[in-house]
């Protein structure tokens, strides 16, 4: 009979994870890059903020941050120490009382033997190891302070050991004992070069028990339980014991953060307890003095008890030494109220180690940083099985935005292709378009439908249908082409020549300029995205509806310049000083010259009044106040777009006197309009004014 198991996929990333969303990681990029970043910072802004869906790197350190706070409120640091205090004193209460049972002059020096017995824990505990107790219930918590002692400190070298040794099997104790002779061999032959996997292989098939598969880290809940509400549980080694300690997992703490599974080989099993034993040491370093000599005592006896000093000593230095980047002292802040025991709290130490690695490692605060540089292991241990996969999806982002020629260039200098810039296009088109309805109902008789439409109504007649056509196709006529053509009773197939497309009327082009203030002030006031967005906007409605229509993009400030489309993503906002609108209106001039018979458009976004013109000799004159010289030269090119028959509409995105006043002069000599738009509003607002003139110029 066939038997499966069902657990964690632990081969690689979760396969049923959903794949990253690249349109919506290219329309972070883009908003990014619009906004004023390279594409080397919006990348790595991406990749820290994520998109919709996709967690970023501030979110997987909020992760760590959190489970960090929860980790440091499970408990005190001492438990061991309150735990070895309390049978001892147990131990000494349960004596007194059978020997006042029993009198005499042996009771008598019994309890004198008691009474001086030294006020510190360790020193008392061994001098009670020779003792003869009198009482079967003392003899008993004496017993029980040893085994919780050996216990506690093997669980703080080797997790889990604790469970192994619920017991009080001197075999088992034995074969504790060979298992650390056997790994110190197996260091040593590795060391000289003479270790085989097939050694790992049989170290785990006789000790491998001794090392439990550690569970997987559930996720992190959305919140919470607060770990100072929650009953702590009993350490286990004694049901009546007076003081409780609290495991990682019981206080609201999802489980123990650690890597799931056995280790695999040699260089695992060195890495797992050379984190543990580092943060044994840093344990001990957050003590009080006289805790940890106090500690440092117990723990000494009770590995001279079981014969263990010397292997475990030689255990801890080959980790040292094989491991020395650990952070192998230092004390850390615990704030709970719960005692914890030493396994628990080296538990808790080596977790908080992890997260301060994987804290450190996802900030990239440093020259270089890459997301390879993320340690997989150590995430996995710190934050679950989710945040990999959240990790591994990010780190997938760059591949994947590549993979679909969205993303050029070299790793330092990644650059935007042609295709994601046509694709930003598309999504600016689109948020316009959402929009337009409510731009459209602020505007009585304006286009109102947030889907222009094809150019020119259909006439009900149809033609053949040639190379780069792009009138829509007539289905029904193509289909009835192809079944005259075809024999009866044949497949039907459809070649070029039966394709006809429908006739429409034809409706004037239009010649559109787009002139963008690109001046230092509009990058100030938080203009600059909403310009670009508006620019490209434009283009890819023009582009995909109206192909037959030209459209010119101008950017002004000290002078103006043509924007080529593949450069309006990257449109600059320099700080340099003027505002020519007066060189920008000759450029715009120029192309409607130079498609005589399309209707003129011209558009204007702007925050200011013109403080600049161009001189006969192309240099470029500011003046602040602007002077006369400037509007006059301004005017005139405006009366010759007049001229042209060109209407231009100012869209004017500051409400000061002067540049409102401005404009309202253009206006009235021009016979345009000036449109007061918010930035949020401005791409509907121009591509609703573009549709109105080229349809009813």
């Amino acid at each position: 009979m066939t038997r499966y198991r069902y657990g964690p996929y632990r081969a690689g990333p979760d396969p049923l994870a959903p794949p990253a969303d690249t349109r919506a990681a290219l329309d972070a990029l883009g908003r990014s890059v619009i906004d004023g970043d390279r594409p080397r910072d919006a990348l790595r802004r991406l990749l820290h903020r994520g998109t919709d869906g996709l967690p970023g790197l501030d979110d997987l350190r909020e992760r760590a941050r959190t489970r960090t706070a929860e980790l440091r409120s499970l408990g005190r640091l001492d438990g061991t120490l309150e735990r070895v205090r309390a049978l001892l004193d147990r131990a000494v209460s349960q004596e007194r009382a059978a020997l006042a049972a029993v009198g005499g002059d042996d009771a008598a020096l019994r309890e004198a033997e008691l009474g001086a017995l030294p006020a510190d824990t360790a020193a008392a505990v061994r001098r009670l190891a020779d003792y003869a107790w009198r009482s079967d219930a003392a003899r008993s918590s004496y017993a029980a302070l040893r085994d919780l002692l050996r216990r506690e400190v093997l669980d703080s070298r080797f997790r889990g050991a604790k469970d192994a040794l619920a017991g009080t099997d001197p075999a088992e104790m034995a074969r504790v004992a060979s298992m650390i002779a056997a790994l110190n061999a197996m260091l040593d032959a590795d060391a000289r070069g003479a270790h085989t996997p097939d050694d790992f292989d049989r170290f785990m098939a006789e000790f491998g028990d001794l090392f439990p598969e550690l569970p997987e880290l559930p996720d992190l809940p959305d919140s919470a339980d607060s770990p100072g509400s929650a009953d702590a549980p009993e350490l286990p080694g004694s049901a009546d014991s007076p003081s409780a300690a609290a495991t990682p997992g019981s206080l609201g703490v999802p489980g123990s953060p650690t890597t799931p599974g056995r280790p695999r080989d040699l260089d695992e099993l060195v890495d797992v307890l050379a984190r543990r034993s580092a943060a044994a040491q840093r344990l001990l370093d957050s003590l009080t003095p006289d805790r940890r000599d106090t500690l440092l005592s117990l723990s000494a006896q009770a590995m001279a008890e079981a014969g263990l000093t010397r292997d475990v000593q030689r255990l801890g230095d080959a980790l040292r030494a094989r491991r020395p980047d650990l952070a192998w002292s230092g004390a850390e802040d615990m704030a709970g109220s719960a005692p914890l025991g030493m396994g628990d709290a080296t538990t808790a130490l080596a977790d908080l180690a992890d997260l301060a690695e994987v804290e450190r490692a996802l900030a990239q605060h440093y020259p270089g940083a890459d997301l390879a540089d993320v340690d997989e292991d150590a995430v996995r241990r710190a934050l679950g099985r989710r945040a990999v996969d959240d990790l591994a999806r990010l780190r997938s982002v760059e591949r994947d935005l590549r993979d679909q020629g969205l993303l050029g260039g070299s790793r330092g200098r990644p650059r935007l292709t042609p295709k994601a810039l046509r694709r930003l296009g598309a999504t600016a088109l689109r948020e316009v378009l959402g929009d337009v309805r409510p731009v459209a109902a602020q505007r009585a008789g304006a286009h109102s439908g947030s889907d222009p439409g094809p150019s020119g109504e259909p006439t009900g007649s149809t033609r053949p249908w040639s190379f780069g056509d792009e009138r829509p196709i007539d289905a029904v006529r193509t289909v009835r082409n192809a079944v005259a053509r075809s024999a009866p009773g044949a497949p039907l197939r459809l070649g070029p020549r039966d394709f006809e497309v429908a006739e429409a009327e034809q409706r004037r082009a239009a010649a559109v300029s787009l002139l963008v203030d690109v001046s230092y002030s509009m990058r100030q006031g938080g203009l600059a995205g909403a310009a670009k967005r508006t620019a490209m906007a434009l283009h890819a409605l023009v582009e995909t509806r109206y192909p037959q229509d030209a459209v010119q993009v101008v950017a002004f400030n000290d002078h103006a310049r043509e924007v080529p489309p593949k450069d309006l993503v990257d449109l600059a906002f320099e700080p340099v000083q003027g505002t020519n609108l007066h060189h920008a209106l000759l450029i715009a001039g120029r192309h409607v010259d130079r498609h005589p018979g399309f209707t003129p458009v011209v558009l204007v976004v702007t925050d200011g009044e013109p403080t600049a013109h161009l001189e006969r000799d192309g240099a470029a004159s500011f003046a602040w106040p602007p002077v006369p010289r400037t509007a006059e030269l301004t005017f005139a090119e405006v009366d010759r777009m007049t001229r042209r028959g060109a209407v231009i509409t100012v869209f004017l995105l500051d409400e000061a006197p002067g540049p409102a006043g401005f404009a309202a002069s253009l206006a009235r000599r021009n016979g345009g309009r000036v449109v007061h738009a918010a930035p949020e509003r401005l791409g509907a607002a121009v591509v609703l004014d573009y549709l109105a003139r080229r349809q009813h110029p």
